[in-house]
């Protein structure tokens, strides 16, 4: 029940018709008796840099979800942001400090490094793949360095992008080896697919199938269905996987402590959330 004392979370990207976090946060907040919502805020590009201000004049707001396709526009209407956002130079969610400065912080990559280390893939001295380096394929690569790949290769349809992060890792992680323009996933122990590729029917697959070893560990962010066409692919090869709705409740529960809610575990959000496919 949404009264007056409700305190809003506005979820902000577009479209909106995808997303899975209301189903997810709301049932958490009514379970644990928490007066919050999560509410869905379509926002095409053009109006974000003023719509983003604007929610928080609202002094009902705790926070704001980000998501595609603002991630990385959102890191230059902030005050003071974290470092794993100036390396990633994404963001996934925004508060507002009491002295009125917006704050941000990134939650994508911690949430898929936590749920492959729960699913038992050793990151340290890996070497990984990461297909896409808009916002999350920014944030995964960033939170993949800090857990001790050896080596990263990074593609991007457009390859600037890769390069940009490439050089933005490198400052932070002088012994990373990085090489970029390439999604071959041969030779790699994590390939990641953060690329939109498999959220529209009849998409292509982000890489060639046939090149991942059945022993690579492969992450994908495509949040449409639980299993994508991509993941059926691979697990077809045998290859350990984890899908995006498993980053997704990893994440929250970070999300959750930056908007100062109390702390919560993926399964005890699994236990209560209502997905739809």
């Amino acid at each position: 029940m949404i009264r007056g004392t409700t305190e809003l979370v506005a979820h902000i990207g577009y479209p909106t018709h995808t997303f899975k976090s209301p189903m997810i946060y709301n049932p958490y907040f009514e379970q644990a008796a928490i007066d919050a919502v999560v509410v869905p805020m379509s926002c095409k590009p053009e109006q974000y840099a003023a719509f983003l201000k604007s929610v928080f004049t609202l002094t009902n707001v705790r926070g704001a979800i980000i998501t595609m396709p603002h991630k990385v526009s959102t890191v230059s209407l902030l005050d003071e942001f974290t470092s794993l956002v100036e390396i990633a130079g994404s963001c996934n969610a925004v508060r507002r400090a009491r002295d009125g400065r917006l704050q941000g912080d990134l939650f994508d990559g911690e949430g898929f490094v936590r749920g492959v280390r729960r699913k038992g893939c050793k990151l340290q001295g890996a070497r990984a793949l990461v297909a896409g380096c808009g916002g999350v394929g920014s944030a995964i690569a960033a939170s993949l360095a800090a857990a001790g790949v050896s080596a990263m290769t990074l593609f991007d349809s457009h390859a600037d992008s890769a390069r940009a992060l490439a050089q933005r890792l490198a400052r932070h992680y002088s012994r990373l080896e990085i090489r970029t323009g390439s999604r071959d996933p041969a030779g790699h122990d994590v390939v990641v697919n953060a690329t939109p590729l498999g959220m529209r029917e009849g998409d292509p697959m982000p890489m060639v199938v046939e090149r991942i070893a059945p022993t690579t560990f492969v992450g994908e962010v495509v949040l449409k269905e639980e299993l994508t066409p991509f993941l059926k692919a691979v697990q077809a090869r045998g290859c350990r996987y984890q899908a995006g709705i498993d980053m997704l409740f990893e994440q929250i529960p970070a999300y959750l402590e930056f908007f100062g809610f109390r702390a919560t575990t993926a399964e005890a959000l699994r236990s209560v959330a209502r997905i739809a496919y």
